[in-house]
C-alpha cells in the first residue's frame, strides 16, 4: 500500500491495486477464454473513494500483475500533490497501458467527488450522458455462421454490427453478415492486413456491401499508403493514434481515430486525443476491451463525442458489477453505479 499527501493536511491514500478475475460468457469462451484479468485501483480522499480499472493490453505484452506493480511504484511519486497534480504527475510516471488507465480514472472519479462534481461534469461536457447505439461484433466463422449470427443480432436490437478481418475469406463473411442483417450498419476492423492488399478495391468491394467505416487497414507505421487511396468508405486510426500528438502525425491519411482508454493510458490522454481530432476535423470512435462496467463508465463520457461506439465489453462477461450498463436494443445506457 503506497501513500500520498496533500501539503493542506488532507490524506491522499492508494487504498489497493488489485487484480480482479471476472469469468467470460459461455458465448465467448472460445474466443476470450475461460476468464478476463483485470486491474483495479482505488483511491481514498478526504471523504471519499476514486476507483478505475483497467483491462491489460497483450500488444504491449502487459498482464495483470505487472500492471499491478506498476500502480504501486507510481504512487510511491505522487507525495504532497493534490488530486488533479497527482492526475498530471500519473501521465509522466507511467507510460500508455491499463495500469495508468486504472490509476488515472480512478483520480478522475476521486477529484469529481471531492469537487461535488459529477465525472462528465468535471470532463467538460454540456449534458448528462444518455444512451447510445453499441456496436455488436459477431465471432469470426464460416459465410453461413455470419449470417446466422448477424440475423440474430439484428433481431436482438444491434443495428451495428462489426466484424474482424481474419485474412480468410473476409469478403465472403462479410457478404454472409450482410444478407444475414440487410438493414444493419456495417463496420469492419481490418486489423492492419491490408499493407499487401490492393486498399482500394477492398475498400470498394466493402461500400458494395454497405460497410459505412473500416479500422486500422494497414499495420500501423504504414500509414502513408493511404495517402493515394481515394476510397469510398473512411478509414479510421486505431493501433496508429494512441496519443494526441498521434492525430498531426497521421490525420492525413485517415478520416478518424478510435480511442480505448487502455491504449491511451486513461481518460485524461482520451479526451487531449478527442480534442485534437475535432480540431483535425476528423470522426471519433470510442472502444472497450472485455471489462467490467467500472472501466466502461470513463469511456461512457467520451463516447457522447463519438460518431462509432462499441462499448460491449461487459457483455462478454459471465456476470458484470452491481448496477452496471444496460444494454437492451443494440444500445448502452447509464447506469446506476
Amino acid at each position: 500500500m503506497a501513500v500520498f499527501a496533500y501539503d493542506r493536511g488532507m490524506a491522499i491514500q492508494l487504498k489497493s491495486a488489485r487484480v480482479e478475475r471476472w469469468p467470460i460468457a459461455a458465448d465467448f469462451v472460445a474466443v476470450h477464454g475461460a476468464h478476463i484479468d483485470v486491474i483495479v485501483a482505488e483511491v481514498a480522499g478526504e471523504g471519499a473513494i476514486g476507483r478505475g480499472e483497467g483491462t491489460p493490453v497483450a500488444a504491449l505484452g502487459e498482464d495483470a500483475a505487472t500492471c499491478r506493480d506498476q500502480i504501486l511504484r507510481a504512487a510511491a511519486h505522487l507525495g504532497g500533490l493534490d488530486t488533479a497534480a497527482a492526475r498530471a504527475a500519473v501521465q509522466e510516471l507511467l507510460p500508455p497501458g491499463a495500469a495508468r488507465n486504472a490509476l488515472d480514472c480512478a483520480l478522475w472519479e476521486l477529484e469529481a467527488k471531492e469537487k461535488g462534481l459529477r465525472l462528465w461534469q468535471l470532463a467538460g461536457c454540456d449534458a448528462a450522458p444518455t444512451a447510445r447505439v453499441t456496436a455488436y461484433t459477431l465471432l469470426p466463422g464460416s459465410p453461413g455462421a455470419m449470417a446466422e449470427q448477424a440475423a440474430t443480432a439484428e433481431a436482438d436490437g444491434y443495428g451495428l454490427l462489426r466484424i474482424e478481418w481474419t485474412g480468410d475469406n473476409d469478403r465472403l463473411r462479410v457478404t454472409g453478415a450482410r444478407k444475414g442483417a440487410p438493414n444493419a450498419r456495417l463496420i469492419v476492423d481490418a486489423a492492419a492486413r491490408w499493407g499487401e492488399a490492393d486498399i482500394l478495391s477492398e475498400a470498394e468491394a466493402l461500400a458494395d456491401l454497405g460497410v459505412e467505416m473500416i479500422e486500422q487497414p494497414v499495420p500501423v507505421g504504414a500509414d502513408a499508403l493511404l495517402d493515394p487511396v481515394y476510397a469510398p468508405v473512411p478509414f479510421v486510426a486505431d493501433e496508429s493514434c494512441q496519443t494526441a500528438a498521434d492525430v498531426a502525425r497521421i490525420g492525413a491519411f485517415y478520416d478518424g481515430v478510435h480511442i480505448k482508454l487502455d491504449q491511451t493510458g486513461g481518460l485524461t490522454e482520451a479526451l487531449r486525443i478527442a480534442d485534437a481530432a475535432d480540431a483535425a476535423g476528423l470522426a471519433i470512435m470510442v472502444g472497450s476491451a472485455v471489462s467490467t462496467s467500472l472501466a466502461i463508465l470513463p469511456a461512457f463520457v467520451l463516447a457522447q463525442r463519438a460518431k462509432w461506439v462499441d462499448l460491449g465489453g461487459p457483455t462478454h462477461l459471465a456476470e458484470d458489477r452491481e448496477g452496471g450498463f444496460e444494454y437492451r436494443g443494440g444500445r448502452i445506457g447509464p447506469p446506476v453505479m
